[in-house]
């Protein structure tokens, strides 16, 4: 089983992770913020990868919590993956949420970058700034060593570009982390 734990704590956040890649996308998520609550539920529900994850905040800043287990979360993955055997390594979903529509493409390739491009109008959805959806997934890119390219294609209600956002990365990832009908590194260099 592909499975990482881990307990970061900072000055400002306490945190602890644990996932299973190879689960089937059960989630015991504890955190004060509801609508990242909810969005972690929809990653672990679509991804098929189960969450166990307590996030505390400790100064009481959002910006901190969510970039702490963005940290945690690509930490894990990272970890789980090992050395990549087998999987597939890529995965894309279009994924529609009534009006909103998101492609997400992943690379689990050893290289951080993250890129999205996205139109959302409100700075808030419920009690979560839209600006830290970006820096969640950069943040998380980075410490999963993955290349990740997210694109809204069509949309407006911003509660419904955020979720679909979660679900197409989640549904692509669950793509990319399968496994292929090969036991080899998905790459010429013989290592990602």
């Amino acid at each position: 089983m592909r499975t990482a734990r881990l307990e970061r704590k900072t000055n400002e956040t306490d945190i602890s992770v644990e996932i299973n890649i190879d689960g089937s996308g059960k989630y015991s998520i504890n955190t004060e913020f509801k609508f990242f609550k909810h969005m972690l539920e929809q990653l672990s529900c679509h991804s098929g990868i189960d969450l166990t994850l307590s996030a505390k905040s400790l100064d009481g800043d959002e910006h901190h919590l969510v970039e702490d287990v963005a940290i945690a979360l690509g930490s894990v993955l990272k970890n789980a993956l090992n050395d990549k055997k087998g999987i597939n390594r890529y995965g894309q979903f279009i994924l529609p949420m009534d009006e909103a529509l998101v492609l997400s493409a992943v690379d689990l390739s050893g290289r951080a970058y993250s890129k999205l491009s996205l139109n959302i109008s409100d700075e808030k959805i419920s009690d979560f700034s839209t600006i830290m959806l970006p820096h969640f997934f950069n943040s998380l890119a980075q410490n999963a060593q993955i290349t990740l390219h997210i694109k809204q294609l069509d949309g407006t209600d911003s509660h419904h570009i955020a979720e679909a956002v979660f679900k197409s990365f989640a549904k692509a990832l669950k793509t990319a982390v399968a496994f292929s009908n090969s036991k080899d590194v998905p790459s010429t260099k013989g290592v990602l």
